[in-house]
């Protein structure tokens, strides 16, 4: 009986300017291991005798790219390139300026880098913002390859010259490489093979340097940290589970363990660790995509953190200090929308102050300044809409790494330094002026044996959010719960009259109704709020008037078409003749919420369906928060 012995992966990061040669690095790299599929290095070979054009081997990745894209399975999609020590996993980070944003996801899962510079042409800028985004990225095994050596003849005071400037740049922002290779992609110099025409180098070959880099081990013995992706609940066939799944990304967990998730800090015990397609298993460590039921049905939503009740707790706050990389097209600016993401969660948030900025090429530091340039690295505050769960960069790297998004595409990134105590709001600050009468609020809820909240129903019009709040009130009500809705349509014949449809006269419509809301949630009464508030910004609004905790936003969904065909009134089709103007879906655009506390699909779900899902969602809640 023989014994396969498993051989380990390690992920490596390969940077370097545009034209620097990093794809030609790559392609010599297949070749010079025997990674590719059989036959494909002639293939490609032929293919540039038949259209007379000299082969490359930066053609042996666009050749397994397009493979991809026709969907053959290839293993060197996966790893690209092997030693006999271990298989190896290129994350490719495009060198040109505009392309620098996919490093900031890409090289932040990067055990080891590889950086690219090219001999004849010499350290570039993207040179030094590469070296310090890896810097930043706490990427500590780095090698340095003097690329196209043959294009300077082997000269060994040339590189020397590079070595030195290099290397001086690098010492200040904290990177110590492990060494400088002097290679050619194309001629194969000290890529696999030692080179005789490099006699004065005798250093290691790149392949004999990435098999000396530590596989990075993962982090079990740190807490136990796992954003919740997901929460997949059945039905058939008696199957009432309702698993939480995501991705460990440290720690272990076992059954019989206390689970606290933040921000909410609901609290269960796992029942059972679920794997697909593997028998029931005790224990989950990290680096493992991994389920678990809970002996407790709880609600638990996307973007919340696990961790264990016995071990220290993620930080959680609004506010955060944070060192970031700008990528934008745009500056960052004070006061704008982003979106943040970080772990599973994403969250609206503002730049609120930016303490310094650093220019990755020079170094030098501006106190003065009050945005972030495209290319900028800069030391700032973030104010989130919400509360978030994370660790700070120096306990627990894999939980403190963020990107952030402006106008849907990933902008920036980067990784929180401090959590901040949350600033008092306007809302808040009108607390310390408030009359208070002789009844507080905790009396109230506790007359009552509810606690006062706000479930936001938002969608678009036609979406069923006002049938759904009217069925969820009579159930409610039959329960003895106080309750109420408050209708956008029915708010606009009376106290919103005198407001239209314009964007001024929308943000003032919801202004109101969370004013009034936050007052109804105050006295006690669950809350039903029915309005399609559009942005993103209206609905933060909203949560910010009556308070993160006491607050359930739930989209409604349905399409334009669904939406259009349920509306008697024709509303839909007048204005797509024009009749109408500002019409959400139509000729105003409706932001989908990015991280509501439910969906509810109303075109695959009944009135019924839909009614019971967030019944009980509420009584959930009211449960976990009720007052007696």
């Amino acid at each position: 009986m023989s014994w396969e012995i498993q051989k380990e992966y390690m992920n490596i990061v390969i940077v370097g300017h545009v034209d620097h040669g990093k794809s030609t690095i790559i392609g010599r790299l297949l070749a010079d291991t025997n990674s590719l599929p059989q036959g494909k290095l002639e293939q490609v070979k032929e293919r540039c005798r038949r259209n007379s054009k000299p082969f490359e081997y930066a053609f042996l990745l666009d050749a397994l790219k397009d493979e991809q894209a026709q969907g053959i399975t290839i293993d060197a999609a996966r790893c690209f390139f092997k030693s006999a020590k271990r298989d190896y996993i290129i994350i490719d980070a495009p060198g040109h300026i505009e392309f620098l944003k996919n490093m900031v996801t890409g090289a932040s899962r990067a055990e080891a880098a590889l950086l690219v510079i090219d001999a004849n042409e010499g350290v570039q800028e993207n040179s030094k913002r590469h070296g310090y985004l890896l810097s930043m990225l706490e990427i500590k095994q780095v090698a340095v390859l003097i690329n196209k050596i043959d294009l300077i003849n082997y000269n060994r005071q040339k590189f020397s010259q590079l070595v030195l400037e290099y290397n001086q740049f690098l010492e200040k922002v904290g990177i110590t490489p492990a060494c400088f290779i002097p290679v050619s992609g194309r001629e194969g110099d000290n890529i696999a093979v030692s080179s005789s025409r490099t006699k004065w180098y005798q250093g290691k070959t790149v392949l004999e340097t990435l098999d000396g880099f530590d596989t990075e081990k993962l982090p079990e013995d740190k807490p136990f940290r796992m954003p919740v992706q997901a929460v997949y609940k059945f039905t058939r066939d008696g199957d009432d589970r309702r698993i939480v799944a995501g991705t460990i990304e440290s720690g272990s967990l076992r059954v019989g363990d206390e689970v606290v998730f933040y921000p909410s800090g609901k609290k269960s015990v796992v029942k059972t660790i679920e794997a697909f397609n593997r028998p029931p298993q005790t224990r989950a460590a990290a680096g493992n995509a991994t389920g678990f039921t809970l002996e407790e049905q709880i609600y638990i939503a996307r973007g919340e953190v696990a961790a264990l009740a016995n071990q220290p707790k993620p930080k959680v706050t609004s506010r955060i200090k944070a060192n970031l990389f700008w990528l934008g097209k745009e500056p960052m600016v004070p006061g704008k929308k982003y979106l943040l993401k970080l772990g599973a969660a994403k969250i609206g948030v503002e730049l609120e102050e930016v303490s310094r900025v650093i220019d990755a090429v020079n170094l030098s530091q501006n106190q003065q300044k009050k945005k972030i340039d495209p290319n900028d690295v800069a030391e700032c505050l973030f104010k989130l809409n919400r509360e978030i769960a994370f660790d700070l960069a120096a306990e627990l790297a894999q939980t403190s790494r963020f990107v952030i998004v402006d106008n849907y595409e990933i902008s920036g990134g980067g990784i929180i330094q401090e959590a901040l105590e949350a600033k008092a709001t306007w809302a808040k600050l009108a607390n310390i002026i408030w009359h208070s009468g002789g009844v507080t609020y905790e009396d109230r809820c506790r007359n009552l044996r509810q606690r006062g909240m706000v479930v936001l129903l938002t969608g678009l019009s036609g979406s069923g959010k006002s049938t759904i709040a009217t069925e969820l009130e009579k159930e409610l009500f039959k329960r003895g719960n106080a309750t109420y809705i408050l209708d956008g349509d029915n708010i606009r014949h009376g106290l919103n009259a005198d407001l239209g449809f314009s964007v001024q006269n929308r943000e003032e419509n919801i202004r109101r109704i969370a004013e009034m809301a936050a007052l109804f949630k105050d006295a006690g009464l669950i809350t039903l709020l029915s309005v399609i508030s559009p942005s993103a910004k209206m609905r933060d609004a909203i949560r910010e008037r009556v308070g993160n905790k006491d607050f359930l936003e739930v989209y409604v969904k349905a399409d334009i078409e669904t939406c259009a065909g349920r509306d008697p009134k024709g509303l839909y089709q007048k204005a797509k003749r024009g009749e109408i103007a500002n019409f959400t879906g139509i000729s105003a655009p409706y932001e989908e919420p990015e991280e509501p506390d439910l969906v509810i699909d109303t075109r695959k779900l009944t009135v019924r369906e839909s009614v019971g899902i967030l019944l009980e969602l509420v009584i959930q809640e009211q449960e976990r928060k009720q007052v007696i």
